[in-house]
């Protein structure tokens, strides 16, 4: 039988995980990513000396059973990480928390924290706790939502427990029904750190992000939480040695220009005029991209819901890249950190920052003596449309970060070496996302789980991987969707 012969369009870790998966198992694989790195938001760039993770920094998913354990013994690969006990630092003005990774440590100090509301903390996470878990054991089998196929249907009724029953009724409730529930909504500093957790992992906050995915993302940090020397980079280089060691072609500086069905295969042409045949394409881009790279017979293919989303903006990011002498950071600098603006409203518009600094051992970023942060915060792209209030926008959130900063490091500007704005353009110029746009689209009732996409297309073998797709962003996430593309491609099944 021939082997099929798969194009994957984008190097991001969706796509290097289908790619990786796809050659293992014998396709013919070609994937192609039109930057000069690999990793998309989880990439790496390099100034002077200094080695900047591009955004993705927190690393998730390495515990036994994890979905990169998982992915990278099935592939081979054995990565080096560390484990963190305690996995962030959250500053709230004159208040400062811990995220624990132990479940137990974890509430105590909350309930330390916020004695008034000490039974109430403990049934709250109990509830999420016990919610997660249920969760975890459905996705053990990593079924796909939304179900398209019999067989789609057969593998999710086939991961059903009686327990699962239970959460029947929370797929129409958000996290905030849960906070009032446990009459913990009113406690606004616990509402700010709980909603702190949600921006960064589902792109939303407690009041809209759907219960089900919520009670995953203030859990997950929980089953581990890992500092990658190097960067999340690190798993894209990974998994493209996997791929090329199965006989992949892996080409940067390849950006797909079109995608076009011809009969029972496709046309990829890229920006060089090459023009590729494959069976099955997979994009591993966001869906806002879709319209630009299939012609107009096969885009006319695509679901009218597929397309309605396409036309949806997602968040933005500004990012701030800084070079620091370590000399100047005071002993205790967190790894991992979110600061909130005291004067600020809440969630976002810069008022939240996420900070990833490197460790101080960690050669592969910063020689001795320094260290390189990765400054992020959420953005309306509404606001950056016009050129001359984008330049005001870049110079005015840059400006709002390190003043959140200075608030409680005083000391930052005497650290800092140099200083790097990420602003949208610089990610729609180095990522090829449009408009800059980051995260994928935030988990909500109306963009989760049964009502989320669908990695497989109306459009015969055209697959999408990636954040817009379910279950969503993260490297976790993307992996996942990956995944799936190499399940539904092959029949195959990632191993337990």
């Amino acid at each position: 039988m021939a082997k099929k012969e798969i194009i994957v369009v984008g190097g991001g870790i969706g796509g290097l995980t289908a790619g990786a998966m796809l050659a293992q198992a014998g396709c013919r694989v070609t994937i192609l990513e039109a930057s000069r790195e690999w990793g998309g938001c989880a990439g790496k760039f390099q100034r002077n000396q200094f080695l900047f993770a591009a955004g993705a920094t927190l690393g998730m998913g390495l515990e036994k059973g994890g979905i990169h354990e998982r992915i990278f013994r099935h592939l081979g690969i054995k990565l080096h990480a560390k484990r963190l006990d305690s996995v962030m630092k959250i500053k709230q003005g004159d208040r400062t928390l811990t995220f624990y990774a132990d479940r137990r440590r974890h509430v105590q100090s909350l309930q330390q924290a916020f004695p008034q509301k000490k039974n109430e903390i403990a049934a709250f996470y109990e509830e999420v706790y016990q919610k997660a878990a249920k969760i975890r054991l459905l996705m053990k089998k990593l079924p796909i939502l939304p179900v398209k196929t019999g067989r789609e249907a057969f593998e999710l009724l086939s991961s059903l427990r009686p327990t699962h029953v239970s959460l029947t009724p929370d797929f129409f409730k958000t996290i905030s029904s849960l906070l009032k529930k446990h009459d913990l909504h009113t406690c606004r500093d616990f509402v700010s750190f709980i909603d702190g957790q949600l921006i960064d992992s589902m792109q939303t906050t407690s009041r809209d992000c759907a219960l089900l995915m919520g009670v995953l993302a203030l859990d997950i940090y929980h089953e581990g939480a890992y500092y990658v020397p190097g960067g999340l980079y690190q798993f894209a280089y990974e998994l493209v040695n996997a791929a090329k060691r199965n006989g992949a072609q892996a080409i940067l500086g390849r950006r797909v220009t079109s995608i076009k069905k011809v009969g029972d295969y496709f046309e990829v042409e890229d920006q060089r005029g090459n023009i590729r045949s494959a069976d099955h394409v997979i994009c591993n881009a966001p869906i806002q991209a879709v319209s630009n790279l299939l012609d107009q017979p096969s885009y006319h293919q695509l679901s009218s819901g597929l397309k309605k989303r396409a036309k949806k903006d997602t968040w933005g990011t500004m990012t701030a890249y800084l070079s620091l002498k370590d000399a100047y950071l005071p002993a205790d600098f967190p790894l991992f950190q979110q600061l909130m603006n005291p004067d600020g409203n809440g969630h976002d518009e810069g008022d939240h920052l996420f900070l990833s600094i490197s460790d101080p051992h960690d050669r592969l970023r910063a020689p001795e003596g320094y260290r390189t942060l990765t400054v992020s915060t959420h953005i309306n792209l509404d606001h950056w449309k016009n050129d001359e209030q984008y330049e005001e926008n870049k110079i005015l959130f840059t400006e709002k970060m390190l003043q959140t900063i200075r608030g409680y490091y005083p000391s930052i500007d005497e650290a800092v070496v140099e200083l790097y704005p990420g602003a949208p353009k610089a990610w729609e110029r180095f990522t090829h996302r449009p408009s800059g746009m980051v995260g994928g689209f935030p988990q909500t009732r109306s963009h989760s789980l049964f009502l989320s996409l669908s990695h497989r297309t109306s459009l015969k073998n055209f697959w999408l991987c990636g954040d817009s797709i379910f279950p969503g962003g993260g490297t976790i996430g993307v992996s996942v969707s990956g995944y799936h593309c190499f399940h539904s491609i092959t029949g195959r099944n990632l191993i337990q």
